[in-house]
């Protein structure tokens, strides 16, 4: 779990441009469980590839937004240990990444058990997040934000694979 140490709002010395990505665009901010609301914003943004691209252009596109926000996320995140201390809590990229991964089962398109499914999908990945279990907190280890951005991959990993046991193997 992320420490509770406080994170100033405005910063005049962060630049704008990692701020913003290390936040998920400011829900970092919001007062309550910011990894909660990191992770919403990663079903938020992934929703209308879910519902406007058929089967594997969604699972693509969702792949490359997590890779691609992986990479972002990771440099942000660094910067924001910079100015924050080690793995601030505003900083909730790595959760809006690792929703991502966890939604990746879901690329078919929207139908009447793909809604709940997206709830599973949130569950699970907090689940995974705040508990990590199997080898998960070990990964919080790595330097900088590679080590906030891996351990949330792996909780990501993990609560995919078992949505996708539950979607095509039940």
């Amino acid at each position: 779990m992320k420490s509770r140490r406080p994170v100033p709002i405005t910063d005049e010395k962060f630049p704008l441009l990692p701020k913003m990505i290390a936040t998920s665009l400011g829900a970092g901010f919001l007062p309550v469980a910011p990894g909660t609301w990191g992770a919403l914003v990663g079903i938020v943004i992934w929703l209308p590839l879910f519902i406007w691209l058929p089967g594997i252009p969604c699972l693509a596109a969702t792949i490359a937004l997590a890779v691609i926000l992986a990479v972002a996320g990771t440099w942000a995140s660094t910067v924001s240990e910079k100015y924050w201390g080690k793995d601030p809590v505003a900083a909730c990229i790595d959760e809006t990444v690792g929703q991502l991964i966890s939604l990746i089962p879901l690329f078919r398109g929207p139908d009447q058990d793909a809604w709940w499914l997206i709830l599973v999908s949130l569950a699970l990945f907090r689940f995974f997040d705040i508990f990590k279990p199997l080898g998960i907190r070990r990964l919080e280890a790595l330097p900088g934000g590679l080590g906030m951005m891996a351990d949330d991959v792996l909780a990501g990993i993990y609560s995919c694979l078992i949505l996708f046991c539950i979607q095509y193997c039940i």
